[in-house]
């Protein structure tokens, strides 16, 4: 994108008082943020406020500051051409958002942009997920990304990371595992612990952001964000979310988009299965495997990776076997574990079981 260009986008997103939505009226009446700028007062208030036509005639102070910020962004990436800034008005802006009723103005990206956006999934859920939801949105994601469908998560921690992971783990070599969108600048990444993750989505997927560079995790713009992670995606699977959660806002969002929403069942004493258990209630379809998802979806044919079979989970599958039967689907407590299977309280605090079988990785 040439520097002017740039500028005229930057400068749109900067006006006081102009939100997403005028100034796409003002691009639909003038075209180009560059030809907006150059009209007189008299113009612009056939479209905007007397007062937004002020403002938009006076240059914002902190333009420059911010062309410069996001020309050194651009530049220094490695490999170079893996940092864009996609518009409204670019060939490459994703088309699912162009059906939505607000979509941004801009996306900063990471990654390299795809030749055409790929077939998509959203896999979203609590923050705090028990095990069993952890290693479901692993799962689930891994699968999804075998099928050839790209995973679209909010890099957060509990599901979405877990479901980004999934996806990588499972996606062929060459094909685009995932997309997170946050809801912070590009320039850092929240959560911290989530550093290295997002390093390997940068390179095998691609990270994107309505958010200038500096944006802080401000606590208004992850609801606001959800809407891209549903417009992205073809369906939206929630793993386990509480009654009050934003993983029911991103289900919301999909459901005024047209788009499915899928949903897994969990235990009726569990805080985390409500609010899947009220989605459901509501109509989202039931899933008890990926395939459910995929048979609704029927994701384009492409590369597939293989599943590789780890051989020491198998070696220590009988006995995580019978631990997880006496777990059974509900809380239990530990005096209740030890009466059901004989191991002394300390050989269970000291085990961690997961599911045998197969394991997605690379």
């Amino acid at each position: 994108m040439e520097r002017e260009e740039l500028a005229g986008w930057l400068r749109l997103t900067l006006i006081p008082g102009l939100g997403d939505r005028t100034a796409r009226q003002l691009l639909a009446a003038f075209g180009l943020p560059r030809a907006i700028f150059v009209q007189t007062a008299a113009a612009l208030e056939q479209v905007v406020s007397p007062s937004q036509a002020q403002a938009l005639l006076a240059e914002p102070e902190s333009l420059a500051r911010q062309v410069e910020a996001v020309s050194g962004w651009l530049h220094a990436a490695e490999p170079p051409g893996s940092r864009n800034v996609v518009t409204l008005g670019d060939a490459a802006y994703p088309p699912g958002l162009l059906n939505i009723a607000d979509p941004p103005l801009l996306l900063y990206v990471q990654g390299v942009l795809p030749a055409q956006w790929p077939a998509a999934i959203a896999v979203v859920g609590s923050r705090n997920p028990t095990p069993q939801g952890l290693l479901n949105s692993r799962e689930f994601a891994c699968s999804f990304a075998q099928a050839g469908l790209t995973v679209v998560s909010g890099l957060a921690l509990g599901v979405d990371g877990a479901a980004h992971e999934g996806a990588l783990d499972g996606a062929a070599p060459g094909a685009l595992a995932t997309i997170a969108v946050v809801g912070t600048g590009l320039d850092r990444v929240y959560p911290r612990q989530h550093l290295a993750l997002s390093h390997r989505i940068a390179q095998h997927g691609l990270i994107v952001s309505e958010y200038p560079l500096g944006t802080p995790p401000l606590p208004p713009n992850f609801p606001k964000r959800n809407r891209i992670i549903s417009a992205l995606s073809q369906g939206t699977l929630v793993v386990e979310a509480a009654l009050k959660s934003g993983s029911l806002i991103t289900a919301g969002q999909a459901v005024e988009q047209g788009k499915d929403v899928f949903a897994i069942p969990g235990s009726i004493h569990s805080p985390q299965s409500r609010g899947c258990h009220a989605l459901l209630k509501q109509g989202a379809k039931l899933v008890e495997s990926a395939q459910d998802v995929l048979e609704e979806l029927r994701p384009p044919e492409g590369p597939r990776s293989e599943a590789r079979v780890d051989s020491q989970a198998n070696d220590e599958a009988p006995r995580e076997d019978s631990l997880l039967s006496a777990l059974g689907f509900d809380p239990v407590s530990l005096d209740a574990l030890v009466a059901r299977t004989g191991i002394a309280p300390a050989d269970l605090q000291a085990q961690r079981p997961s599911l045998p079988g197969i394991v997605c990785r690379r």
